[in-house]
């Protein structure tokens, strides 16, 4: 896993204030951890946000704070509602020597032949799954590879990944992370036939019966 260090400055506006900081090109951002005081601070956020879409949630980050390293997580991103930027961030800092749990994201690579001989359908289920193990064996990501997809039912389950030893996975093993189905059939959509309005004959059949009674 690529070694990640982001500069950080200790920060002690709070609240509405941060906005000003945004302007200035930082990113506000907090520390915690159960061995930790939250820790106010700010980011470059040029830095940031051309490294940010790289990292996953279970990429093992140092920051580096006035000169002070700690080992993190990325736990929240906040993003601006309407830009969809990253407005705020929450580190969770963590100890290298004691286990934790952690979300790893799922990539699905390659072709399943079903797909390209049969026209199946390659639909995926799970987006991630939860492991636990050292912050240092923490995958920043479990690639599935597809490519022995080669009939309609093929499916690959959580209990089929091949990870560490070290790494344990807690995610049902019978949860499906993808599978091939067959192509959906077209919906023939048959004309209805025009109803007759059989009341309205009945209807006048009657009045004319009473007519030559009388």
């Amino acid at each position: 896993m690529e070694k990640i260090v982001f500069k950080a400055k200790h920060r002690e506006v709070i609240g509405k204030q941060v906005k000003a900081l945004r302007r200035e090109g930082r990113l506000p951002a907090i520390l915690y951890g159960k061995s930790i005081q939250p820790i106010p601070v700010t980011l470059d956020y040029r830095d940031v946000s051309r490294i940010l879409p790289a990292i996953s949630s279970s990429h093992l980050i140092l920051v580096d704070v006035d000169g002070e390293e700690y080992n993190a997580l990325i736990r929240e991103k906040q993003l601006h509602p309407v830009q969809g930027t990253v407005v705020h961030l929450d580190f969770m800092v963590v100890s290298l020597t004691e286990k934790l749990r952690a979300y790893v994201s799922i990539n699905i690579e390659g072709e399943a032949p079903a797909s390209r001989d049969f026209n199946g359908m390659v639909v995926t289920g799970l987006e991630e799954i939860e492991v636990e193990s050292l912050p240092g064996d923490l995958p920043e990501r479990i690639m599935v590879d597809i490519s022995s997809l080669d009939e309609i039912g093929s499916a690959i389950h959580v209990r089929d990944l091949q990870l560490p030893e070290n790494v344990k996975i807690l995610t049902d093993l019978d949860e499906m992370l993808v599978i091939v189905t067959a192509p959906e059939a077209e919906e023939v959509v048959e004309e209805e036939e025009e109803e007759l309005e059989e009341p309205e004959v009945i209807e006048k059949g009657k009045k004319e019966e009473e007519e030559e009674e009388k």
